[in-house]
């Protein structure tokens, strides 16, 4: 088998269940994971569907010229369109939009025009105006305006959400996605609420933008609008393709957070993402307690983190954003460790079987407890110097009777810089206590691991 060319491998994405960034949360977390589209993007589902339609109608012809302003998913989605049917393409997106989407765009043969961030919509400098102008002015040229053609949502209603009804086998009680032209969530979450209409359409939304507030008063408040960094979610407008009376609540996330949880989800999950997703994910976690473990929650993700390398991926453009620690804490050495199995001995245990402890789990020190509560410490030096100077006492001889003082309790969000007060010859390791309550230990060696 094989297929004519590569939009007919648009669509039936799998489900992912997530696992570390959601271990908080009772309920199943299944994510859909639209990156495996050819452009990366569940945009390229409402892509072909809007120049499909858009050809039925006739509103453009073989040759004609693809018009759209675009955050560059949809761009992508319609840049391979248009390379398999021979279409121009010229897009017009703003100036935050990451450099590699736009280089991406043009790789695929596309125009693209970069527009100011900072303007109103009807400004004749914004990328919707420059767009619509440019439709007005090129003969044979379409304007697929994907904030207000109904052919966006009906693509969601169509395959996005009959895919995620059968993949749960109507199990899905929650459907939870960034929001920005709104297609997706309207079109899946109509299909999915005639299906069932209990089941609860979140919209994550972003600070900077009009959706919640909204969505809760009907009111357009052009105080809540400024500039924001997350991509992809969020507006300043209130395209057509949002249906309000379909979503049950928006949650705002903010930009570091987003941010934060796509790097989360790279690291922890082994799944590359976009901003976006990073932030449905954050915005999910924002709203755990209204789940329970009979739930069944399913994550709609928009787009692959390569279009973010320069960006959410780099770095320098975390920490020059205040994004992300210039210097690691305790919990972050915590993370690292291979095996976190906290490792103790009693008062009372005999110095042979501390040492026989020490020899098969290979550690080289352990705290000391007594009811509970943490008296003392020894080390390996301590036990072995005390075997070898009195070998007709190991057998009886208790713990107790060589430890140390017990080693320092630190608190987790200490600064690794911090951590050298601590440690010295006299001190080889430290304890602190995770998020969890569980205490870890944290040795000279495991600190050489971090680099």
């Amino acid at each position: 088998m094989y297929y004519q060319n590569i939009l007919e491998t648009i669509g039936n994405t799998p489900l992912v269940k997530l696992n570390k960034t959601v271990e908080d949360i009772p309920a199943l977390v299944l994510m859909k994971v639209e990156t495996f589209n050819p452009g990366h993007s569940i945009k390229d589902r409402m892509a072909l569907k809007m120049l499909i339609d858009a050809e039925n109608r006739g509103d453009i012809l073989p040759g004609g010229t693809i018009i759209e302003c675009t955050s560059g998913n949809t761009g992508m989605g319609l840049a391979i369109a248009a390379a398999v049917k021979g279409y121009r393409c010229i897009f017009t997106t703003s100036d935050k939009q990451s450099k590699e989407k736009i280089d991406l765009l043009k790789a695929h043969g596309a125009e693209v025009i970069v527009c100011p961030t900072n303007v109103t919509p009807d400004d004749p400098r914004s990328y919707y105006s420059i767009a619509e102008r440019l439709s007005k002015e090129i003969p044979n040229s379409y304007w697929c305006n994907q904030y207000d053609n109904l052919s966006n949502r009906e693509a969601h209603y169509e395959s996005t959400g009959p895919e995620i009804w059968e993949q749960t086998e109507g199990k899905i009680t929650h459907m939870i996605v960034g929001v920005g032209t709104g297609g997706t969530i309207s079109g899946t979450g109509k299909y999915l609420k005639e299906k069932n209409p209990n089941i609860k359409v979140w919209g994550v939304d972003t600070y900077g933008s009009v959706f919640k507030k909204y969505h809760e008063t009907g009111e357009f408040d052009e105080n809540e609008i400024y500039p924001y960094i997350t991509e992809g979610i969020g507006e300043d407008i209130l395209p057509k393709n949002v249906d309000f009376d379909l979503i049950d609540h928006f949650e705002k996330v903010t930009d570091k957070d987003g941010a934060v949880m796509a790097r989360r989800l790279a690291r922890e999950e082994g799944i590359l993402l976009g901003y976006s997703a990073g932030s449905a994910v954050a915005g999910l976690l924002q709203l755990k307690g209204q789940l329970t473990k009979d739930d069944v929650v399913v994550v709609i993700v928009h787009d692959h983190g390569s279009r973010y390398v320069g960006k959410i991926y780099n770095d320098d453009w975390m920490r020059e954003r205040g994004f992300m620690d210039t210097e690691m804490k305790v919990k972050d050495v915590i993370s690292k460790k291979k095996d976190k199995t906290f490792h103790s001995v009693q008062h009372a245990d005999t110095v042979r079987h501390a040492f026989n402890i020490m020899k098969s789990m290979d550690i080289s020190q352990m705290p000391v407890l007594k009811e509970g509560e943490i008296v003392g410490s020894i080390t390996e030096s301590a036990v072995l110097s005390f075997l070898l100077e009195n070998p007709m006492l190991h057998t009886e001889q208790k713990v107790e009777s060589i430890m140390g003082d017990p080693f320092p309790v630190v608190s987790e969000e200490l600064s690794f810089s911090q951590l050298s007060k601590y440690i010295s010859k006299k001190i080889p390791a430290v304890m602190a206590k995770d998020k969890a309550g569980e205490l870890h230990i944290l040795t000279k060696y495991d600190i050489i691991q971090t680099f």
